[in-house]
């Protein structure tokens, strides 16, 4: 899929902080294919390299999705990475419901908000950065545990609701941004375990840490090697 990206394309990836994210900026820079990387985290990051464009935002809140839009000033994106997601948090008490009675409003409300709501307000947001006829993948990270058929277990509702939610958001995004962009490809990612701070808490205890992200980053960036010289 990456194949269709032009020469010295432009990658924007959000959440460029955690785990993920500076995985796929680490892959990202060893491509000579890419032209321009616009970083966005609530963190400065410690990378010096002439490519890379830092944004310093928080875009789970509206006034940093309208600071991004406005930086990129519909700007043509080829590559839109979204690697932001929350599945616990301690500062403010946020773990994955195993029972009913331990849901709560806020904590679905947070959950839901950085998972689902962000994504598919952030494509809202740069919508005209997508629009006209350029290659335009769009990726954001999804899980297994948001499958309705594939739920056996039960619990950790909020997260499983949140990325159910998503897949369907992106989905109905895809069919829109077609119209806009024939050549736009929308994609929900599932990794799989990745061992990031996210997932950590819920890493089998003593099993070898699967090397998942590193695969899904070599094939994020292996299509350079395929390329057929498309146009951009």
């Amino acid at each position: 899929m990456f194949h269709l990206l032009p020469h010295h394309y432009t990658a924007l990836v959000v959440g460029a902080s955690g785990g993920i994210g500076a995985a796929i900026i680490k892959q990202l820079l060893s491509s000579a294919q890419v032209g321009q990387i616009i970083t966005v985290s609530r963190q400065t990051l410690s990378i010096d390299d002439p490519r890379i464009t830092q944004l310093t935002l928080d875009v789970s809140q509206e006034h940093g999705r309208q600071a991004l839009k406005q930086a990129l000033a519909a700007q043509p994106i080829h590559l839109f990475f979204n690697a932001i997601g929350t599945l616990h948090d301690e500062a403010h008490h946020l773990q994955p419901e195993k029972r009913l009675d331990q849901l709560s409003v806020d904590n679905l409300t947070q959950v839901m908000n950085v998972n689902a709501f962000t994504p598919i307000l952030l494509l809202a947001a740069l919508q005209d950065s997508f629009k006209g006829s350029h290659p335009a993948i769009i990726a954001s990270l999804s899980a297994r545990v948001g499958s309705i058929t594939d739920n056996q277990l039960g619990g950790w509702y909020s997260y499983r609701a949140s990325k159910a939610a998503n897949n369907m958001l992106l989905k109905t995004a895809a069919i829109e941004l077609k119209r806009l962009n024939k050549q736009s490809v929308v994609l929900c990612l599932h990794p799989g375990t990745t061992d990031t701070a996210l997932s950590k808490p819920f890493q089998a205890r003593g099993a070898e840490r699967k090397a998942i992200l590193a695969y899904l980053c070599r094939r994020a960036v292996a299509g350079r090697h395929r390329r057929s010289n498309p146009g951009g």
